[in-house]
């Protein structure tokens, strides 16, 4: 492709702002040149090497972590950016003080690009304490209290409307988060109708305002309007207005939409986690709330810039022999900080791997555990024991009733037996007459003869008598009886 055919194709118009004035525009022929990661992120690895050799970096620490192997993981960020950055366990053994979210602190140390996963990050030596850690602190205790009772929950969050009748915004009216707010609204949605409602977003009392305004705009609103909370960035102190307890229980208990857009998109305040919706800044919050153009032109901006961008990297492919040589010259600390770098990474995964076997023991463990209470010797012989106390009240109830029933028979056939026995005649008066020289029992009068002895058996004792006479005629002998008396000789 000639140099008049890419004039032609990229106008100078197009060109300006992404290629370099001092370079030359007479475009070399076309060259490819094609980057091995590891090569690419070592030529990068070298340039910051040459730049940023070793500097001092302030900011907030946040998403601190430390695992077992003693490094330091944490995030520096300000009110714009964010880097990733590492303390080794040898350099945070000298550290005076523990590592906290929060903490404002001044870091020395040296660029560092992670080859493994290509992150740039700080390699920290020394760390020094600075500056907002007390407000953090409390941003962080209102936090944890107020997701306590619920306040961030997602279920209480309300939805925000297609395209808002009114939008309330409270904020500074001279400050410039209302005005780019307005500027990018009317661009996306020229009838946009946005309500000012003026409040002090910085400084004391200003929480108060900002209270008061959305009480007033809650109480003008109607359905299908939104409130928006905001202002531009700060310091931590200059955003704590919106960190008040008493407005983030006035937005949780507002019946119209409300959303935040207070600070950058690195910065978070209690309204943001409060509010229905977030929005990372005033601008975002415009493309938040009111509908989206059409994206063609975006589209194609977008495809012409990295025409423009891949045919700018074409222009230096002349400096590719100079790139090699460089890449040969390679830190060795740059070599062990990767080593060292891997080393955690691998023993992060061991030690997952491990809680994970030592998990599963666990539970075989506890299963094991379950079947050995369930079949243990003690509880079998309890129930065994239980089982015979229970047949023993038993066999002893049943001998009672045994034996009960065995009396009740026997006062039965003793009774039957009383009713058939001589005994009892003889209680009704009989008696029992036996001979004395044969001791048979008389029961005919013509078995015994005149003046032979007798033996009388009544109820209790015995009577020994003489026969006067003897006679089938019973009246007879009963005459005779009471004509001559009854003589009876009772021997002894």
């Amino acid at each position: 492709m000639s140099d008049n055919s890419i004039k032609n194709l990229f106008p100078p118009s197009a060109l300006e702002g992404v290629i370099s004035p001092d370079i030359d525009q007479d475009i070399p022929p076309f060259v490819r040149q094609v980057w091995q990661i590891s090569d690419l992120l070592a030529k990068v690895q070298d340039r910051l090497d040459l730049d940023f050799d070793i500097l001092w970096v302030e900011g907030e620490i946040s998403n601190l972590r430390q695992p077992l192997s003693g490094h330091c993981y944490f995030t520096l960020k300000d009110n714009r950016s964010q880097i990733k950055a590492v303390l080794f366990k040898s350099q945070a053994a000298r550290l005076p003080f523990d590592l906290e979210d929060g903490q404002y602190v001044i870091c020395f140390g040296r660029l560092n690009i992670y080859t493994g996963r290509g992150d740039l990050q700080l390699v920290v030596e020394t760390i020094e304490p600075k500056g907002e850690g007390v407000l953090q602190f409390a941003f962080e205790q209102l936090k944890a209290r107020l997701e306590k009772e619920g306040l961030f929950s997602s279920e209480h969050k309300l939805p925000l409307p297609l395209l808002p009748q009114r939008v309330f915004v409270i904020t500074s009216p001279t400050g410039a988060a209302i005005h780019d707010f307005i500027r990018n609204a009317k661009e996306r949605y020229p009838g946009a109708s946005i309500v000012l409602c003026p409040a002090s977003v910085q400084g004391e009392g200003a929480s108060g305002e900002i209270i008061d305004s959305l009480r007033i705009a809650r109480h003008v609103a109607e359905k299908g309007d939104v409130i928006l909370l905001t202002r531009g960035g700060g310091s931590l102190e200059d955003l704590w207005a919106f960190n008040d307890e008493t407005l983030a229980r006035e937005i949780f208990s507002c019946t119209i939409p409300v959303v935040s857009a207070v600070g950058h998109e690195v910065d978070f305040t209690i309204s943001d986690f409060v509010a229905d919706h977030r929005a990372a800044t005033p601008t975002a919050a415009a493309q938040l709330l009111f509908p989206h153009r059409e994206e063609l032109i975006d589209k194609v901006t977008i495809l012409t810039r990295r025409i423009i961008l891949s045919t700018y990297n074409r222009l230096k492919i002349n400096q590719q022999t100079v790139q090699l040589l460089r890449q040969q010259l390679k830190d060795p600390r740059r070599k062990l900080v990767e080593q060292r770098l891997l080393q955690d990474d691998l023993y992060a995964r061991l030690l997952r791997v491990m809680q994970k076997k030592i998990v599963s023991r666990s539970q075989g463990y506890l299963n094991l555990r379950e079947r050995l209470v369930v079949h243990e010797p003690g509880k079998q012989l309890a129930l065994a024991k239980a089982e015979s106390c229970s047949l023993s009240r038993r066999l002893v109830r049943a001998g009672s009733v045994s034996i009960e029933r065995k009396r009740q028979s026997l006062a039965t056939l003793s009774g039957k037996l009383n009713a058939v026995s001589p005994l009892a005649v003889l209680a009704r008066g009989y008696s029992l007459v036996y001979r004395i020289s044969g001791g048979e029992l008389v029961k005919r009068a013509d078995q015994v003869a005149k003046s032979e002895r007798l033996l009388i058996r009544p109820e209790k004792g015995a009577i020994l008598c003489k026969v006067l006479s003897t006679g089938k005629n019973q009246d007879k002998v009963v005459s005779e009886v009471a004509v001559h008396g009854l003589k009876l000789e009772i021997g002894k």
